[in-house]
This record gives structure tokens, C-alpha cells and sequence, in this order.
């Protein structure tokens, strides 16, 4: 069964976007078939990826399958890179929220589109820094959540914001949506002591739970991105490569136990 993955934590630059492509770049570096999804509206992952053209490209698109999943088929929508499929977003998907809010099953459109896929090991999911519709709709669709953060104090607040409303969901839609690791990005060393005491706060909160990822600040990171690529596809070797092939690895793990 395809494994179904939401990046998603509505505060703003936590490298949100950023780890989705190399979570996905790990992944397909270890064999796997990969589809990397662009729900934001404003397109930071599809252009990251160099597919600038199809943000801004005629109908149809993401758009038009959220407004209407059971007329498009998916495979018309996604396009091809070198390491994994990308289904781009659309500059149209800034009316989505307003759309959706009153439609009928508005926060399950995702979920219907992707129902039925099985030609990819793992489906990862680039939300909005939001907590609108358009995040519930991959909440809903993945039940599997990966929380980008950064070691700041305003961390918290975000990360209980988050969990409220994850909480608010499985009761009323009556399902189970499980947090499945935390990576925290942009790590400085020498560590100042707000970070510090945040990674020292992330690993008493989480580690007995979730796997948690430290990734430091490489302007490498930065420069695969400007190339179009995840780390793994990128003619510069980093050290932080390591860091997100174990995160795949226990990725893999969470494949297994939910396929027994």
C-alpha cells in the first residue's frame, strides 16, 4: 500500500517546502517510487523543483481536480522529474479555501483524488503555512503527519496549535492521524542557548514518540534547491544526507508495520 505522508506546520519558515523535496529525494534515492504533491497556492515547492511553467499553465490542473476529483484522473496532472513525479501546484489554487469551505466533503477532495493510487510506494505532501482547508484536505488524505520545525521558542506554540487541530479532526472525521517524526531544520552550531533548550524540549516531548531529525544550515541544501533537486541529486556531496536517509529508513519501518 502506498505510504501517504503531510509535511505541514502553519508557522512560516521552518523549511517547510525544503524538507518535503529531500524526504522525498531520501526516498527515492533508496528505491522507492516517489510522488511529491504542491498543495500550497503559492507554489514555492513546484517552482523549487523547476517547474515554474506549470504554476502558471491553462487548465486543467490541481486546482480544477480539487474543485471536482471525480473527473480527473491523476496521472493527467503529474509531470516527470528526475527523481520522483511531482503533482505542481497552480496559481488558480488561491481560491480553493473559499471554494472548498462550503462545498460538500471540501476537506476530503485530496483524499478522494488520491484514493485509489497504487503506483507509488509513497505520496509526500507540501501544506500551506496554514491550518485552512487545504492542510485538513492532506491531514485527511495521509493520516501520516511530518512536522518541519526550528529551534525557537515560538516552536511551541506552533507545534500546539497544530496538534489541536489535528485532534479536532480525528473526532470529527473519526480517524487516527499519527505524527511519524519531527525534523528540525536550520541548526546553527555553536548552539545558542534558545536553541539549545528547544532541542533539549523537542527531545523530551517527542523523542520517546517519533523519530526526530536534526539538519543543519548548509548553504548546499540552499544550492540544490536554486539546481531544482533534493540533496540526493545534486552533483555537491553534504553531510547532512545521512540525517534524511535515516528518516526514510524509519519511514520504510512505518511501511512495514502498517502493511503487516
Amino acid at each position: 500500500m502506498t505510504t501517504k505522508i503531510a509535511v505541514t506546520n502553519q508557522k512560516g519558515g521552518v523549511g517547510k517546502t525544503t524538507v518535503a523535496i529531500n524526504v522525498a529525494g531520501a526516498l527515492a534515492d533508496r528505491g522507492h517510487e516517489v510522488l511529491l504533491v504542491d498543495l500550497d497556492p503559492q507554489g514555492y515547492l513546484t517552482s523549487g523543483v523547476g517547474f515554474d511553467d506549470t504554476y502558471t499553465a491553462e487548465p486543467p490542473s490541481l486546482y480544477d481536480a480539487l474543485l471536482d476529483p471525480a473527473n480527473h484522473a491523476l496521472n493527467e496532472l503529474v509531470v516527470h522529474h528526475e527523481e520522483f513525479d511531482v503533482l505542481p501546484a497552480n496559481i488558480d489554487m488561491f481560491n480553493l479555501e473559499q471554494e472548498l469551505v462550503s462545498s460538500m466533503r471540501g476537506r476530503e477532495r485530496l483524499s478522494m483524488l488520491l484514493e485509489d493510487i497504487d503506483v507509488y510506494d509513497y505520496v509526500v505532501v507540501d501544506c500551506p503555512p496554514s491550518l485552512g482547508i487545504l492542510t485538513d484536505n492532506a491531514l485527511l488524505a495521509c493520516r501520516h503527519v511530518l512536522i518541519p520545525a526550528e529551534a525557537e521558542d515560538t516552536s511551541i506554540r506552533a507545534l500546539d496549535l497544530l496538534f489541536k487541530q489535528i485532534d479536532t479532526l480525528e473526532e470529527n472525521y473519526e480517524t487516527r492521524i499519527q505524527e511519524v517524526g519531527l525534523v528540525v531544520s536550520n541548526v546553527d552550531y555553536p548552539l545558542d542557548n534558545e536553541q539549545k533548550g528547544m532541542l533539549e524540549w523537542f527531545e523530551d516531548t517527542f523523542g520517546e514518540r517519533i523519530p526526530i531529525v536534526e539538519v543543519r544550515s548548509r548553504a548546499a541544501i540552499k544550492r540544490a534547491f536554486n539546481n531544482g533537486v533534493s540533496m540526493f541529486a545534486h552533483a555537491e556531496d553534504c553531510d547532512q544526507t545521512g540525517a534524511l536517509l535515516e528518516l526514510a529508513a524509519d519511514l520504510e519501518q512505518l511501511q512495514e508495520k502498517t502493511n503487516a
